[in-house]
């Protein structure tokens, strides 16, 4: 509303979040705590009270579509008005990808931006949303700036916003709200041509054309109208290589999870007699990726090891990696990898945030999560679509499919047998009860006998971080065997309900060893030794994990 040539700003009294802390990667709960009143607003506020010198600066705004998304972006809109940003670019629709997100905070010069989204978790108006803050790099916050959120959080009393209308998203260009520039982008186009620069598409474009068939599931999530751009109109692909294209508030009612438990359609038409010879999915946001060959599933550590072996391949990344980044829980198939390369290689906590350290510090290249998420220095947030796209571009070039690669691959470096065992909804203090009782017999366990045969070494992982020497502990319990196997266990708080413990086994055959077992067989042993050490039943009650990647 607008007041004899002047714009009302209120400062509406509030209360603070109480138990409703944000977490480290930003706040994430179910849709109906954020419709509570003040709820969403109490978070804008808090990551704009811990922030300092944006008066004037731009900030960007999107999400992944998903329930409560238009509406939220309404409010950081009036937010950031009141509280004195010079521009807001919005993606049309409120509609940006992650990655995409990052991209445009980097190319706009913007102070930061606001991301929308439960990343892979459900959406529906029973479902989950999210709301988490990146910095200028176009990566997430560094726990300086999340610790000072949740504390601003605990104790926030008030908030600025600006009475006025909604403002339209819808139609691309620039408008006024108050002394502050809207500005509401195409959210597609400027991220498909960061992709044409990194690799060859006419490479992938001839593939195509000379009879490669691929489908790429896009979860109904946000990836959809990115996928169309790049796979079907600018590399020739066939109208309905695209499954699941439209972004929906819900998701279709699907888990927008690209694991083999959610893109059970995709992994199906894989596994078929006449399967494509490429599928790949992406996730509600669009950071994470799920990689299929034909009757070849490829699981995301190998995959991580296999893009940075050939990296190289794309003209992009043709100078060579300066290094190699992955998760502790990742296995270590990208170790072997970066010690032939002669590159470095670094094992950080979970969470784009550590590699975003690196990456700013030119010391990697390719980074990689177990989760299913990988990336490169082109953004500061793992991407999905990037993923696909460089595994197009070694198949282009190589001309053998994705079972011959990964074959050569394990010939080259041994096999990394690996899962991961998800036991999701445990209540909280049984979670944490599982995970004290591991740190306090973690001077017990080497030399401990068991099915996973003799415990070499047991600890409490901790992460110096090589850039700014800052310290991040407990991070995970790691059991290292003999033979060169490990279980890891660690409770994960992406979810909105309970707990999550994961479970990780790995299990390496060198070049000469079998390298053609199944994955149950060859890691039987070590999930018996996981049962035994952390008395999981015992605990959570669960027989067996939610889901198994």
């Amino acid at each position: 509303m607008q007041f004899r040539g002047f714009w009302v700003i209120q400062t509406v009294s509030t209360t603070p979040f109480n138990d409703q802390k944000p977490g480290t990667s930003g706040l994430r709960k179910k849709v109906r705590i954020f419709q509570q009143p003040h709820y969403a607003e109490n978070f804008v506020q808090s990551v704009f009270d811990s922030l300092e010198d944006f008066a004037g600066q731009t900030l960007v705004v999107g999400g992944d579509g998903r329930y409560l998304n238009r509406e939220v972006i309404q409010i950081v809109i009036k937010m950031a008005a009141a509280n004195g940003f010079g521009r807001v670019i919005v993606g049309q629709g409120g509609i940006l990808s992650t990655p995409a997100a990052s991209h445009l905070i980097r190319s706009a010069g913007a102070f930061g931006g606001l991301v929308l989204s439960a990343s892979h978790n459900p959406g529906g108006p029973d479902e989950d949303f999210g709301i988490k803050y990146n910095i200028g790099n176009g990566g997430p916050a560094p726990e300086k700036v999340t610790d000072a959120i949740a504390a601003r959080s605990l104790v926030i009393d008030s908030y600025k916003i600006l009475e006025a209308a909604d403002v339209d998203i819808d139609l691309i260009g620039t408008s006024q709200l108050g002394a502050m520039t809207v500005e509401v982008v195409d959210p597609v186009t400027a991220y498909a041509d960061l992709m044409e620069s990194l690799f060859d598409f006419a490479a992938i474009r001839a593939q195509i054309a000379g009879g490669f068939t691929l489908a790429f599931d896009s979860m109904s999530a946000v990836t959809g109208p990115y996928a169309a751009e790049i796979f079907e109109r600018r590399l020739g692909a066939p109208a309905g290589t695209v499954m699941n294209g439209t972004p929906l508030p819900d998701f279709g009612h699907h888990h927008p999870d690209p694991n083999l438990v959610h893109a059970k359609q995709l992994y199906d038409r894989m596994m078929a007699a006449d399967a494509p010879d490429f599928g790949a999915a992406s996730d509600g946001d669009g950071d994470r990726n799920l990689i299929i060959g034909r009757h070849s599933y490829v699981t995301p550590s190998d995959s991580l090891a296999v893009l940075a072996a050939n990296a190289h391949l794309a003209p992009g990344y043709k100078a060579g990696l300066k290094g190699i980044a992955r998760s502790m829980p990742t296995s270590g198939a990208a170790d072997r990898v970066a010690e032939k390369l002669g590159a470095p290689l670094y094992e950080t906590p979970t969470g784009w945030k550590f590699f975003g350290n690196l990456l700013d510090a030119g010391m990697a290249t390719i980074c990689g999560e177990e989760s299913a998420g990988t990336g490169s220095d082109h953004v500061r947030e793992k991407d999905g679509i990037w993923a696909v796209l460089l595994w197009l571009n070694i198949l282009a070039v190589r001309q053998q499919s994705v079972a011959a690669i990964m074959a050569d691959h394990w010939a080259t470096y041994g096999r990394n047998y690996y899962a991961r065992h998800d036991y999701e909804a445990i209540a909280k203090d049984k979670a944490d009860a599982l995970m004290a009782a591991l740190r306090g017999a973690l001077a017990t366990l080497p030399g401990t006998g068991n099915s996973g045969g003799t415990v070499k070494s047991a600890d409490d992982f901790a992460y110096t971080d090589p850039t700014d020497q800052s310290v991040s502990r407990n991070q995970g319990v790691r059991i290292l065997f003999e033979d060169g196997s490990r279980v890891v266990f660690r409770l994960s708080g992406t979810g909105t309900e309970g707990a999550t413990l994961r479970v990780y086994i790995e299990r390496y055959v060198g070049p000469d060893g079998d390298l053609g077992l199944e994955t149950g067989d060859a890691l039987a042993p070590l999930i018996a030794a996981a049962q035994d050490v952390a008395d999981i039943a015992g605990y959570t009650g669960m027989d067996k994990p939610s889901v198994i990647t």
